[in-house]
């Protein structure tokens, strides 16, 4: 039993897999679990976080959709050993006020920050990945992206410069009781973010800007039910009031560089033909 194990929950999500790898290259003792993971771990199965826990000494977390199953688990992780957590959060997650938006990670905040643990958080802006892994590939593909964002510019993160501060901060002392706002070098707009991804692939693809309410309709048809359509809707209201676009230097002051361009992920992404119709 190595007791410096590093657990990464949510293994094969978009941040955990990515997580996962670094930590490995650098030599770390990972144990990435999941749902289907050899040591499963299942937010709604708390009888599956013991076995998880076992040995391990830090731990990456990215909260579950509901608020509640992060404090259960914080105080298990400290009877089992944990000494250091590492939480994945929304972008200036405190200026969010009374918005049904993200209360799962303001929860899972608060949990961590009353624990005995040395803990990090690690807030992010929404990931450059997200028009190319889910959530808006489809509608791009298809020619279309009808979203709310209008002239409100989001300083889009690229999920790989989120992966590697999570791996430093795990890795190495010198970041406990700190957050962390991760955002790209500037804001852009979504009509701005189409036409860069439009022009590099070669493709006509269109914004629509809708209403948050139109797009929480679109959401329950895609089988969402309205209480999480309105929840993401809420999201987008929260952009266009300016709470999120400001930019922030913690990624350089992390890493010791600048974090990367939406133009060099739009060129990298279309040199893997993701979005080639």
């Amino acid at each position: 039993m190595n007791h410096n194990t590093i657990l990464v929950l949510g293994a094969t999500g978009k941040t955990g897999r990515r997580v996962t790898a670094r930590l490995r290259l650098l030599g770390a003792p990972v144990r990435p679990v999941s749902r289907s993971s050899a040591i499963p771990f299942d937010w709604s199965r708390p009888d599956t976080w013991d076995a998880a826990l076992d040995g391990a000494s830090s731990a990456y977390l990215v909260p579950p959709a509901e608020v509640g199953p992060v404090d259960h688990f914080i105080d298990r992780a400290q009877s089992a050993g944990l000494r250091r957590v590492t939480l994945l959060s929304g972008r200036a997650a405190d200026s969010w006020g009374d918005s049904t938006f993200g209360l799962d990670m303001r929860a899972a905040e608060r949990a961590v920050r009353a624990s005995a643990l040395d803990w990090t958080i690690v807030r992010s802006s929404n990931f450059n990945q997200n028009f190319s892994e889910e959530v808006f590939l489809e509608p791009l593909l298809q020619g279309e992206l009808a979203a709310p964002p209008g002239e409100v510019p989001e300083p889009f993160v690229d999920i790989e410069d989120v992966a590697s501060v999570a791996a430093e901060v795990l890795m190495n002392p010198g970041h406990e009781g700190k957050t962390y706002e991760l955002t790209g070098p500037r804001g852009i707009t979504f009509r701005e973010v189409v036409g860069l991804i439009a022009a590099a692939s070669g493709r006509t693809i269109n914004y629509r800007q809708i209403t948050p309410s139109q797009y929480a309709d679109s959401l329950t048809e895609q089988g969402l039910s309205r209480a999480e359509a309105d929840t993401i809707a809420a999201m987008y209201e929260l952009m266009e009031q300016g709470l999120i676009s400001e930019t922030t230097d913690d990624i350089r002051r992390v890493l010791g560089r600048a974090p990367g361009t939406f133009e060099d992920y739009v060129v990298r992404t279309t040199a893997g033909g993701r979005w080639q119709a």
